[in-house]
């Protein structure tokens, strides 16, 4: 049985840490470690008598390289499981490195402060060769490959739902369904309703920072970037209905593109109602997206964190959140010489996620993920030194898992495609 630390303990690490709690025979120790020590004690309290994983506690900040040693030596996992903010990927894999321990996350790296000389040189030199200007992308973190390599240690990013299941299902596709994969169209929906006018379903910081960024798409092995929400489409999901959606830039492309042979096309699509649109834009017009510090009364505060402060704390959307989400992929190729269409999705219910674990369906696509990561690389299914994503490991066991432990999956053949 595995030992393992978790560092986060918001929405999405609550879902992982309980459906890691619930596989207590890969899962037995369990280590929740937050800055915020209180919330994770309140978890451990829920948890104490419901599942035979021993759960400890313990207080970090993500941010220190010199406190999160002193922890990962302390404690001695098997595995970090870093659920807390993309910013602070690098901090956590520089201390797994030095601490001789495997790393996966959820998400790619991204700097917290977008106007750091040293980040912008390297950030504007990623444009200008790459020809994408998003701030997320996963150079910083393929850069530890070697070291990862050398140190005989898996890292594996972006466990989650998109990117990660995503991945598994384009690696899925290209093992069992097609021969060559022309394009993949990856369709985000979220057909649910919390009721508040305006709240984001995970970190504001991060959530708005992405919607609000030029979208992007791989074609023809280059990047083309376009005005942010400027390419929408309608689509009719399965046990949602009819649907606007926009064009994203999304990390998973940037992988897929490298990985997906002969891949012609990729593109990201995730779906917003106008009333959620019409607020993100008056908040970016007054300048509440901002990530650069100003003052105010005398202090230095950046707007976009004061706004994540004001709005609903994701975390609290679990009870009054209803309808269903549906994410999948949409693929074209060909399969013994004639041409082929298929699509691979999962169908998820806000309420009976959290009548299960206390959660909204986001943060349950995500976090169910994390713990199948978790397991692939606890129980030596994904094993190979070096950085790794989820698509370059076998999709069989993972495919599986989603199906076993609340993800199930469909693939419908020709379906109607993106235009």
């Amino acid at each position: 049985m595995a030992r393992v630390l978790v560092i986060g303990c918001g929405g999405v690490a609550n879902v992982a840490i309980r459906k890691c709690c619930m596989r207590s025979d890969i899962f037995g120790e369990l280590c929740i470690a937050s800055r915020t020590l209180s919330k994770c004690e309140a978890l451990k309290a829920e948890l104490d008598g419901k599942t035979k994983t021993v759960v400890t506690v313990a207080k970090v900040d993500a941010d220190s390289f010199d406190e999160l040693c002193a922890l990962i030596r302390a404690y001695k996992p098997d595995l970090v499981m870093n659920i807390a903010l993309p910013y602070q990927d690098r901090t956590i894999m520089d201390a797994c490195l030095a601490c001789g321990v495997n790393y996966m996350d959820t998400a790619n790296y991204e700097p917290e402060d977008t106007d750091d000389p040293e980040w912008r040189k390297v950030y504007d030199a990623r444009c200008k060769r790459e020809g994408f200007s998003a701030y997320f992308d996963y150079s910083w973190q393929w850069a530890y490959k070697e070291k990862f390599e050398k140190a005989g240690l898996t890292a594996l990013l972006g466990s989650g739902f998109d990117p990660g299941v995503t991945q598994v299902f384009c690696a899925y596709a290209q093992k069992h369904l097609f021969d060559e994969i022309d394009t993949i169209d990856i369709l985000d929906c979220n057909g649910g309703d919390h009721g508040y006018p305006f709240a984001t379903n995970f970190n504001p910081e991060i959530n708005l920072r992405e919607v609000s960024a030029p979208g992007s798409y791989w074609e023809n092995g280059k990047w083309v970037e376009i005005p942010a929400m400027s390419i929408k489409r309608e689509y009719n999901f399965e046990g949602v209905g009819d649907k606007d959606m926009y064009l994203l830039h999304h990390e998973e492309i940037e992988s897929l593109a490298k990985n997906i042979k002969g891949v012609k096309r990729i593109r990201f699509f995730m779906t917003f109602g106008q009333s959620y649109l019409t607020h993100m834009k008056c908040l970016e017009n007054v300048g509440m997206l901002s990530t650069v510090p100003v003052d105010f009364d005398g202090h230095k505060i950046v707007p976009i964190q004061f706004l994540k402060a004001l709005l609903p704390d994701p975390a609290s959307l679990g009870p009054r959140t209803v309808g269903k989400t549906n994410i999948g992929c949409i693929f074209t190729g060909r399969k013994d010489g004639k041409e082929k269409t298929a699509y691979i999705y999962n169908i998820c219910d806000h309420q009976e996620c959290y009548r299960e674990v206390k959660s909204q369906a986001i943060s349950y696509t995500t976090g169910v993920p994390a713990m199948i990561g978790a397991a692939m690389l606890v129980t030596g299914k994904w094993s190979k030194a070096g950085v790794y994503t989820a698509e370059q490991f076998d999709p069989d066991p993972f495919m599986a898992d989603l199906n076993a432990y609340g993800l199930p999956w469909k693939v419908v053949d020709d379906p109607v495609l993106v235009k």
